[in-house]
């Protein structure tokens, strides 16, 4: 088995203490000391890795976004029909790796962020453009093009939607009842269609 160099594991310590601490926190109001003594490393080494705060907010987003994409595409690796990867990729959002307090902070906190840094909204620009690719690679199996560009639309602003409403509620993340909010838009959608 091949031997992990400690510079990724403190790098991966270091991207796990920032989305504590931003889940914690509910900002991106974090310092590099706070985060390198979540992660058990010196400050000093913390600026090592990644330079300034930004580039580890930066690297942040990336490994999150890394983390959906390989989930997606795990998951529409087995979906068997083009309604299934419709399905697969609302659930995946909400799947117990994805949807926890957490994530949904730092979600939510680099939204905000965003409307300051242009690296960041470049990163959200892409995470925006896969989810509406994922979604229309079922889509367009079962609707029209400019009608399956439409749901697509209207299921990513869901999904972002209830993570934003989410990370202002207190509580555990209801998964379930996210993912049938969605599902009973895209029935009434695809039914809708289906009828004479």
């Amino acid at each position: 088995m091949p031997k992990i160099g400690m510079e990724p594991l403190r790098r991966r310590a270091l991207i796990d203490a920032t989305i504590s601490a931003i889940g914690e926190r509910g900002s991106l109001d974090v310092t590099m000391s706070e985060i390198a003594g979540r992660a058990g490393v010196s400050s000093a080494l913390a600026h090592h890795y990644f330079g300034a705060k930004d580039e580890l907010l930066f690297a942040t987003m990336r490994h999150i976004l890394s983390e959906l994409n390989t989930d997606t595409r795990r998951v529409l690796s087995v979906a068997m029909s083009p309604r299934q990867r419709v399905s697969a990729v609302v659930a995946v959002n909400f799947s117990d790796a994805q949807f926890q307090p957490e994530i949904i902070a730092a979600w939510l906190a680099f939204y905000v962020e965003a409307q300051k840094s242009p690296a960041l909204r470049r990163l959200l620009k892409v995470y925006a453009r896969r989810l509406h690719s994922n979604l229309m690679s079922g889509l367009t199996a079962i609707l029209p093009r400019s009608e399956a560009d439409r749901v697509a639309e209207a299921t990513a602003a869901l999904i972002d939607g209830l993570y934003i409403r989410r990370a202002l509620k207190d509580g555990v993340p209801d998964a379930q009842t996210a993912i049938a909010l969605i599902e009973d838009y895209l029935e009434t959608k695809l039914t809708r269609r289906s009828m004479p």
